[in-house]
């Protein structure tokens, strides 16, 4: 099964040295387990753009979807057993990045 963590925070890029040390421990290992799909770091929030195509016209939007303290600044796509397994890597990775994660599995 596969599961997308998002790391939540209140602005990006914020990681110390310490915690982006301890991150890239963390990947190595999970890569090396065959956990690892995806991850990577998001712009902030005033950088996105929403796309409402549903109507006659398609409408941007400038800046983010919803208006949050806290908001989804980086993520990992992970590869698990189960949602136990993917709760003890998220687990580690919220230890290893020093972040509240959120994990939900792909339908």
């Amino acid at each position: 099964m596969q599961f997308l963590v998002s790391v939540l925070d209140d602005k990006t890029n914020s990681a110390t040295d310490d915690e982006m040390t301890a991150i890239t421990a963390f990947n190595e290992r999970i890569i090396a387990d065959g956990n690892w799909v995806f991850a990577g770091g998001l712009a902030a929030p005033s950088a996105a753009t929403v796309v409402d195509n549903r109507g006659a016209e398609a409408i941007f939007t400038d800046g983010p979807y919803l208006e949050s303290k806290e908001y989804i600044a980086g993520l990992w796509i992970m590869e698990a057993a189960d949602l136990d397994a993917a709760r003890e890597l998220v687990t580690e990775a919220s230890k290893a990045c020093n972040r509240r994660l959120e994990v939900r599995p792909f339908l």
